[in-house]
């Protein structure tokens, strides 16, 4: 009998020192508890359960947030290089034999799958004793967790698993549209049991998922089906609860000082503990980052310019006369800016537009693209003392409470009806932290400009909002062709091989 996984279910405990980044590292970073070894009666061993959920999603591959995001008209794949299949994809060229989209699959497949066994887990603890309120919610994070892993793997195939439960004859797949209904039933059972405070104020586990990312989640995930209500009542439920605020500076939102920021509704932490060499728990931001740089500290290292800002939403941000969400968004070469200049409306760019960052890093020209991606983007000057790394101790920011007032107005401008202001209301505020004059009597086309100004090269934010919308137009520039066809990558050769329950599917589609 074939399986969908290959995977020995464990339950992972790990202290809260991953998340403290005030505590040193001197113990053990990740503890590997097989089930019979484990004290169910142990309050501190059921939050380890929980921290061992929080950890798969840390853990996040370089590769898997920019398959999610590339076919966007905000961003390109670098140019060719070793990883052609990835250029393919921004091309909407696919090959489902290409090894991105299986570890894709697979990875956070698996990651659902593990996530689940840490709830089935949690009830063992609530057996032995533990405070049955914690046990709720811990596994109430575990779904929130689940349930978004599930809608970013659905955004990417369409249709996949929906995993409920470890044993894998009860795991099926179902249709994008019931896996976002799903995922919005899911949160409205976790949200009663979830901390009715801002990540940012846990005590327990600082930045850790509440009552409001499980809000956000819903949010998204009726947006995806154009539930409009729904999205209005999650998102305008997340603006009157007054618990967050635009972080003041944009720029700095996406480097060391915006880390838990109050406009944070989730993000994936990473710390090297202030410590100039010994553990540190980093993602690859390499990915992103420039090839060339001179930075201002010069043993900081480059990047692998992979993932590149369009010059379409570059000409796009300069007609608005944006400033700081366009220096913010963008690194520039001197390529890049002469290229721009040839075309006769850009031959003149604004004074401040320069390959050298507002904290002295230099972009240097480099052949595999004309621009990187800010947002990614750490100054050389704010790693810590001894670390080299790209990007190392940044965080990933997940969702923005910017993302969820723009969610908001959206449903307002397209029928919804809401409690929490206006569709103006809500836009002016994102549009004056940005600099921006305000607007009155949004509309629908306002609002996804402001959307693709704001959130650009976040989580595909810009794709997933034209695939649903049926703007094939806006995905066929700079020579790409798009048609709805398009929409989704397939299904892995390796997981139809795998998994005789995705295969199975997979058939009865044809």
């Amino acid at each position: 009998m074939r399986y969908i996984f290959n995977l020995k279910l464990i339950v992972l405990i790990l202290p809260v020192l991953l998340f403290n980044c005030n505590n040193k590292l001197d113990e053990e970073q990740e503890l590997v508890v097989l089930q019979d070894e484990i004290d169910y009666s142990s309050e501190e061993q059921a939050f380890g359960a929980l921290v061992g959920a929080y950890e798969k999603f840390q853990n996040v591959g370089w590769e898997q947030i920019p398959l999610i995001s590339v076919r966007g008209d905000d961003v390109n794949a670098g140019g060719l290089g070793d990883q052609q299949g990835f250029a393919d994809t921004d091309n909407f060229i696919y090959d489902n034999s290409y090894w991105m989209y299986n570890v894709f699959f697979e990875n956070w497949s698996q990651d659902i799958l593990q996530i689940t066994s840490q709830i089935e887990s949690l009830e063992r603890f609530r057996a032995g004793g533990v405070d049955s309120d914690l046990i709720d919610q811990y596994q109430a994070e575990c779904k929130v967790l689940r349930g978004y892993i599930t809608l970013q793997l659905s955004r990417v195939f369409g249709d996949v698993y929906r995993i409920q439960t470890t044993d894998q004859t009860q795991i099926e797949v179902l249709p994008k549209d019931e896996l976002m209904m799903w995922i919005s039933d899911e949160m409205d059972e976790a949200i009663p049991n979830l901390l009715d405070v801002a990540p940012n104020l846990r005590s327990d586990l600082p930045g850790g998922i509440t009552k409001y990312t499980a809000l956000a989640v819903k949010a998204i995930a009726n947006l995806e089906v154009e539930n409009y209500q729904n999205v209005a009542d999650a998102a305008g439920e997340i603006i009157n609860s007054s618990k967050f605020q635009l972080y003041d500076d944009y720029y700095e939102l996406f480097k060391i000082p915006g880390k838990l920021a109050n406009e944070n509704i989730w993000e994936i932490q990473y710390s090297d503990f202030g410590q100039s060499s010994g553990e540190n728990v980093a993602h690859l931001f390499a990915f992103y980052g420039p090839q060339n740089w001179s930075a201002a500290v010069p043993e900081a290292t480059s990047g692998w310019g992979f993932y590149e800002p369009s010059f379409k939403f570059i000409k796009f941000m300069i007609d608005r006369g944006e400033t700081v969400r366009l220096e913010t968004s963008v690194l520039f070469t001197d390529r890049g800016i002469a290229e721009l200049q040839t075309d006769p409306d850009y031959a003149t760019l604004p004074a401040w537009i320069s390959n050298t960052t507002r904290d002295g890093d230099v972009i240097n020209d480099y052949s595999r693209a004309y621009f990187a991606s800010g947002k990614h983007y750490l100054p050389s000057n704010q790693l810590t003392e001894g670390r080299t790394s790209y990007g190392t101790n940044k965080n990933y920011t997940v969702i923005r409470y910017a993302e969820v007032l723009l969610m908001y107005a959206e449903a307002l401008t397209r029928g919804a009806s809401g409690t929490a202001g206006t569709a103006d209301s809500a836009v002016n505020t994102v549009r004056l932290r940005a600099g921006l004059g305000t607007l009155s009597g949004v509309t629908s086309e306002q609002v996804m400009d402001e959307k693709f100004a704001e959130l650009a090269m976040e989580w595909g934010i810009r794709y997933y909002d034209m695939i649903r919308l049926g703007e094939t137009g806006e995905l066929s520039y700079d020579g790409r062709t798009f048609n709805m066809d398009k929409a989704f990558l397939p299904y892995p050769q390796a997981q139809l091989d795998q998994s005789y329950i995705l295969n199975d599917y997979y058939q009865s589609q044809q």
